[in-house]
């Protein structure tokens, strides 16, 4: 079979997938307050499921694997799946998103099992600011993973910070500060109008421009950029001339990335879904089910990536992705 190459000649390299829809957190800007619905169980995809499909992916060039949620570490037996994803020799990068808050006692065995390096979404160093965005979080879990994803040998840790004006924009400097000290890079990103939650989030909305020149007026210094190979994705990448630590900004709304995106996502129910910003998605659960060979399920998967948008649009068509979670999508 050949390699994914979409209709703007982008090769697919790069899959998230999703384990589960359910999360610990209800973040304000992730999830409503109330009328989630969530997946039965039996929705789900199986583990041997998932990893049968990774390995079709691996097949037609894809190398690197992000599991995501919901919180992928509320699932029960993860660790077992991560370690049939680490038997596909063809995947050589396998990473994981998450809140942190379950990671303490769970990142020796999940590095040991394949896990290189980890992504963990932590919006404000204050435990009451961060009770009001997470709706309950706990910081101090947060941090207690964040320091077992180190202790335990995962690098890079990247801190995920989503920018909200009026809310967190005050700790930048504080937030680069505790990245520094621990030796974890950070990223801060704008948010993004996914789902009903996502567009309300809009009236936080800080630029990366913006967040660039708060950056600027921190160091005392411009920027340094960087070029970075390591789990790079979408980020632009800068440091501060007396630290390692690398900073990046995520601009997908003001600057989008879309030209080289060469990813996509399998939510937890099967479904493909080709790009954030827009509906294109095909089911693969249920034809997989059906019976379908590993090379019909090539074939079904080669076709749905020839649909696969050049770019989302979120300034324009809000409306087709509000009823759309990103705790349903693996962000």
């Amino acid at each position: 079979m050949p390699d994914l190459i979409d209709p703007f000649a982008r090769k697919i390299e790069y899959i998230r997938v999703s384990v589960t829809d359910r999360c610990n957190y209800r973040c304000f800007y992730c999830m409503p307050s109330s009328g989630m619905e969530w997946e039965e169980r039996n929705e789900f995809l199986s583990y041997e499921e998932l990893t049968r499909l990774v390995r079709l992916f691996s097949e037609m060039g894809v190398t690197k694997v992000r599991l995501t949620g919901g919180e992928p570490l509320v699932r029960k037996n993860f660790t077992q799946f991560i370690k049939q994803l680490n038997q596909l020799e063809k995947i050589t990068d396998l990473s994981l998103s998450t809140n942190a808050h379950l990671l303490a006692d769970k990142a020796q065995d999940l590095y040991q099992a394949g896990i290189s390096r980890v992504n963990i979404s932590i919006d404000s160093l204050d435990s009451e600011n961060f009770k009001k965005i997470t709706r309950n979080g706990d910081l101090s879990k947060v941090i207690e993973g964040i320091d077992g994803a180190l202790k335990a040998g995962m690098q890079p840790v990247k801190l995920n910070m989503v920018i909200m004006k009026g809310l967190n924009d005050h700790e930048i400097e504080p937030m680069l500060e505790f990245a520094k000290q621990r030796g974890a890079n950070l990223r801060l990103i704008e948010t993004m109008p996914i789902g009903i939650a996502g567009i309300d989030s809009q009236k936080y909305y800080i630029s990366a421009q913006d967040i660039l020149k708060r950056l600027k007026k921190i160091s005392g210094a411009d920027l340094i950029p960087i070029a970075t190979t390591i789990g790079a994705g979408p980020a632009r990448h800068y440091r501060f001339a007396n630290t390692k630590t690398t900073i990046g900004v995520i601009s997908a709304m003001s600057q989008h990335f879309c030209d080289t995106c060469n990813r996509v996502r399998l939510t937890a129910r099967g479904d493909l879904v080709l790009c954030l910003g827009q509906e294109d998605r095909v089911g693969l659960r249920d034809p997989m089910r059906q019976g379908l060979s590993d090379n019909e399920l090539k074939v079904l998967i080669i076709d749905a990536i020839k649909h696969k948008p050049r770019s989302h649009d979120f300034s324009h068509n809000q409306q087709r992705v509000e009823l759309r979670h990103m705790s349903a999508l693996g962000g």
